[in-house]
Formats: C-alpha cells, structure tokens, sequence
C-alpha cells in the first residue's frame, strides 16, 4: 500500500514543523511519497519564503541589489537546517539561484525555489531520495499541464524508488524552463504524483483538520465534515470553501483515489475523507455551506421568449463577446436572469446591454448589483423531502428576501441569491435549521 503526502507551508514553516512533519511519515510506513511546499509564516507577521522569492527576483529584474533579499531567504532555510541537526549545505545551489536571477530566468522560477529547496532539505532529514519536480512533471509550450508525457515519465520514474520526495508547485516546459502551476500548486503536485503510481490514498496535511460545515467566521465552531464526495466538494469549493485547491481534486478522482485532509498539528485528527462515493450518510440532510458576494443580475425580459429558437445563445453571446462568463442562469416563460461578477461586469455594461438589445431583442432588461450566492450542498438532499421549504423558512425567519432559487437536476445543490447586506444571517440561517438544531 502506497500513500502520497503532501504538506503545506505552514507544516513545514520552521525546524519544529518540520520535525511533526518527520513523525507523521515515520509513524506510517506506506506513507513513502511526499510533496512539500516552500516553509510559510512562522508567525502572523512573518513572510512566506515564495513572498520573499517574488519580491528578491523582482528587485534583481529590475537591476537592483538583491543580495540582501538573497541572504534573508537563505538564513530561513539555514535556520531550518540548524534546528534539524543535518550535515547539509545549499551553498551551491544560492550560488545557481543568484545566478539565474542575473540573468533573469522569470519569476515561475524564482517562486519554484521555494518548495525546490525545502525538498532538499526534507530528502536529507527522512533519509528519502529526492526527484527534481522539473524532470517529472511537464507542460506543453502554451504552458498547459501534459498529463500523458507527466503520467508515463512520474511513473516510470518512481518504480525505480521506494520512497521520495517531490517538491510541490513546479514543473519544466520541453526545453526545461521551469513553469509553475497557479497559488495553491503543490496541493496539485501531490495529486498528479498519486493519480501517477495509483496510490491507495493521497493525504492531504495542513493546518485545519479538514473542511468545516460552514465558515467559522461566519459561524462560531462550526463542526467538520468526516466525509465529502468529489461532487460536493466541487459545489463547494467553487463557492469558496477553500481548504483545498480545486484543480487537485481531478488527477485522483479519474483515478478514484481517496484524498484524506490532515491537520499537521493534530495528527490523531480521521479529518475530512475526500471519496468519489460513499453509502455513509452525513450527519445532517446538508455536507456544508459556503458562498460568496459581490454579483449582479441582469434580467432580461420578453414576451413568448420560451418559444423563440437560440434566444439563450443569444443573450449568452451578448456576455461571451465581451469576455464576462457567467455564474447561473436561472428562468423563466418570459424571463431570464444572468448572475455575473460585479467587478468584471462594471466597466462593461452598457456595451452588454447594448449587445443583447442589438442581438435577442429583448422587452427589457434590468441589472440589480450587490447580490451574494449562497450553496447549500449535500448527499442527503436527495432523499430528503421539504428541504427547499425548510431553506425558505429559514431564511423568511430571518427577515432575508430571497432574489434568487436554482437546484440543479442532481438535486445535490441549492444555489440561492440575496443581497450581500443579508449574506452572513442567511448562512446563519440555513445552518441554524440545519445544523444547530440537531448539535
């Protein structure tokens, strides 16, 4: 049994960290393939290292001194190395990096230096070998992922070891450029490292013991979630969940591999059990509730709409043209609403609504701003009935006007709009009905 691990910044900020981190794999010995991410704060004023890497290769771009900003970022790892007690020097590669930074390789590889050197460093402290990122993983010369030349060569190159490290967020073009994936990458890494050797789990350790019901700065102590399916937490992380990024969710789920969120600092914590399907129910008819402000509608109005041929490619292309993509499209005989971002759709409205007039025709069209989305998830909705009147009580309750109701046909999801001034007593309303009662 193989297990991929992958540990964030703050897992891995400082010696101590690192040291939780060295007991975790220790104590399991199917945990043999581990991601690490570049060391994060120490504390809340402290500055991440890929932060420090940024602001380093900026300066040397920009034909400043930036040896300075070398050295700060040095003495973090060299502080790390300290506290493990390891016979071990990056002198050479500061050496490379200083280097490259001259010569100006591009700031995808300033940034991968980060997770490249705490790979080092967490090779030499597990006695595990290490596998340079830039030679395993592969992007085509449009920067997209190659998941076929990635999949074959991680794969063939793993076979040849037991147990190894692979630094998180980066990967090399054709021509071995370093390119990295977007914020968040290394949780990606350690997915394509799991769907590559078709590990039996792929954990998943930060600083939070996995995904949480609903926001805690919304909700007081809101509990956690023990099992989510792929489908759920997609719902959920689109309406910003975040705990993890959600382009890792796809390398394992092709493969059906379970992701287990960890908590480094709590590792007794089961966490979140990310699975593609589960016959365990949740303990409430909900999984979780997320949602974000700041939407406009714009609702278009027409007589006989429901009858008349490619009106929706229409109103759709009004927004496609000039480059607005879309949230949900609720509607109805003669109405349909476009729920968009309000700061991608400002600056370009009346050039929309002159669009839709030139291209659907339409009675009338009306923009409402200020809305927020709210997701209502969860498994149990399917086989529970009077859960959108529960909602609409709940929310009636609360003194909340609802804008906005869609459920999609898996009935998985209940997305509902209203204005952002009653966002946070709508989310504590739905979770007061759904949640609370049965605490």
């Amino acid at each position: 049994m193989t297990k991929v691990v992958k540990f964030g910044g703050s897992s891995l900020a400082s010696a101590e960290q690192f040291m939780k981190v060295g007991d975790i794999i220790r104590s399991d010995a199917e945990r043999k393939l581990v991601v690490p991410s570049a060391p994060g704060k120490r504390d809340s004023k402290d500055t991440k290292v890929t932060d420090m890497l940024y602001a380093c290769y900026a300066a040397a771009e920009a034909g400043e001194d930036f040896k300075a900003q070398l050295k700060a970022i040095k003495a973090r790892y060299e502080e790390i190395i300290k506290g493990l007690h390891l016979d071990l020097s990056l002198e050479e590669e500061f050496k490379v990096i200083e280097k490259q930074f001259k010569e100006k390789a591009g700031d995808n590889y300033a940034a991968s230096r980060g997770e490249y050197l705490n790979g080092i460093i967490m090779a030499a402290y597990l006695g595990y070998e290490f596998v340079d990122a830039a030679t395993v993983i592969f992007f085509n010369d449009d920067g997209e992922f190659d998941t076929e030349k990635t999949k074959k060569t991680l794969s063939e190159r793993l076979k040849k070891t037991e147990r190894a490290v692979i630094p998180g967020f980066y990967g090399a073009y054709e021509d071995g450029r370093v390119k990295t994936f977007s914020r968040g990458g290394s949780d990606i890494t350690g997915s394509i490292v799991a769907g590559a050797v078709k590990a039996d789990v792929y954990e998943n350790w930060t600083d939070v013991s996995g995904f949480l019901v609903a926001d805690p700065r919304i909700i007081d102590t809101p509990p956690g979630i023990d099992t989510i399916t792929y489908r759920e937490l997609r719902e959920l992380s689109y309406m910003g969940a975040t705990v993890l990024h959600e382009d890792a969710i796809f390398p394992v789920r092709k493969e059906g591999i379970p992701i287990n969120i960890r908590n480094t600092n709590s590792p007794l914590d089961e966490g979140t059990w990310i699975v593609e399907s589960t016959c365990q129910k949740s303990k409430y008819v909900i999984t979780g509730i997320a949602g974000k402000k700041g939407f406009c509608a714009v609702n278009i109005e027409k007589d006989m709409m429901n009858s008349e041929i490619g009106f929706g490619r229409k109103v759709l292309q009004s927004f496609e043209d000039n480059g607005i993509s879309f949230e949900h499209v609720p509607s109805g005989i003669d109405t349909m609403t476009v729920f968009v971002h309000q700061d991608e759709f400002m600056d370009k409205e009346q050039k929309v609504v002159s669009s839709l007039h030139r291209l659907a025709d339409p009675d009338m069209v009306d923009i409402e701003s200020d809305l927020a989305l709210i997701a209502v998830v969860g498994r149990g909705m399917k086989s529970t009935r009077g859960t959108a009147g529960r909602i609409f009580s709940a929310l009636a309750h609360a003194n909340v006007n609802v804008r906005m109701i869609d459920q999609g046909s898996s009935e998985l999801n209940i997305i509902i709009g209203v204005s952002d001034e009653d966002f946070e007593s709508a989310i504590r309303a739905i979770y007061n009905i759904f949640v609370e009662v049965q605490l």
